[in-house]
């Protein structure tokens, strides 16, 4: 079992490995039945990024995607997380949550991926709504199959990474299959839960036409969807995976180009998406 430690502030951008080495691996807690301690990567205090207003985002540990183009491969595996309990978390967000309320933010938990978690992430979310605070899960809905209704209960907006809509493109850049997200995204429609869909621009990878096109064409009818939010690709993680001995791929792939990013913004607005 691993030491219980402290939970870091910090950024995003943080290099954090080998913080819990005798931690279980990702796949092995997928089931667990408490959620009372997890693994942390960190979390940040002034984000106006991740969800509306101003808010704390808690980076949890674990990830069963291997996106190629990930600026926190760090964030992949349970042991490079900090073992901590689920009380900390929440005595720790109790202080921020006055001027969280009045400047209209809130928590949102992202990764890694919080469905890895997801019995620890269910308790830090029940615990952020019963503090008044508005809650986001920024994912990939990989995992979106076995959460539970409660779990979505909990969660005012769904941040939902769409990297593709063709399979074969999201197998390269992701190394998983693509059709349970487009599941848990018509889900959510469904039950008309708020989201908005975030999608990485990656040229050579992820900027075919066709493949925007097919996401646009999926969104567009959703009710629920808000916003799609256009991500261009950048290198920022670089150093992380140098450092971690990984091979990156993407050494020589570039930003996308003003025109590009143009492009793609018209292509969902043509569909009928509120994009930005």
């Amino acid at each position: 079992m691993s030491a219980l430690g402290t939970i870091e502030a910090g950024s995003r951008h943080d290099l954090r490995v080998g913080k819990s080495p005798d931690a279980p691996d990702e796949n092995d807690v997928l089931d667990q039945a408490s959620g009372t301690y997890g693994y942390v990567h960190s979390y940040e205090t002034a984000s106006r990024y991740d969800g509306p207003g101003l808010r704390v985002v808690l980076f949890v540990s674990g990830c069963l995607l291997r996106c190629t183009y990930c600026h926190n491969p760090d964030t992949w595996h349970l042991k490079d997380g900090t073992y901590v309990s689920s009380k900390q978390v929440l005595d720790r967000l109790a202080g921020f949550a006055p001027a969280l309320r009045s400047l209209d933010g809130g928590l949102t938990i992202s990764g890694g991926e919080a469905m890895v978690q997801m019995a620890f992430t269910g308790e830090i979310f029940a615990g952020a709504k019963a503090l008044g605070l508005h809650t986001a899960i920024e994912t990939s809905g990989y995992l979106g199959d076995r959460v539970s209704d409660k779990y979505l209960s909990d969660i005012d907006l769904v941040l939902l990474d769409i990297k593709s809509s063709n399979p074969e493109t999201y197998k390269a850049v992701t190394g998983r299959d693509l059709a349970p997200t487009l599941r848990f995204a018509e889900r959510l429609a469904k039950i008309g839960k708020r989201a908005w869909v975030r999608f990485t621009l990656v040229p050579g990878h992820t900027d075919d036409p066709d493949n925007v096109e097919g996401i646009a064409k999926f969104v567009a009818p959703m009710k629920n969807v808000e916003w799609v939010e256009v991500q261009p690709f950048h290198q920022l993680g670089e150093f992380k995976w140098k450092a971690m001995g990984l091979p990156y791929v993407h050494a020589e792939t570039p930003t996308p180009t003003p025109d590009l990013i143009s492009r793609v913004i018209g292509q969902f607005r043509a569909a009928g998406c509120n994009v930005r």
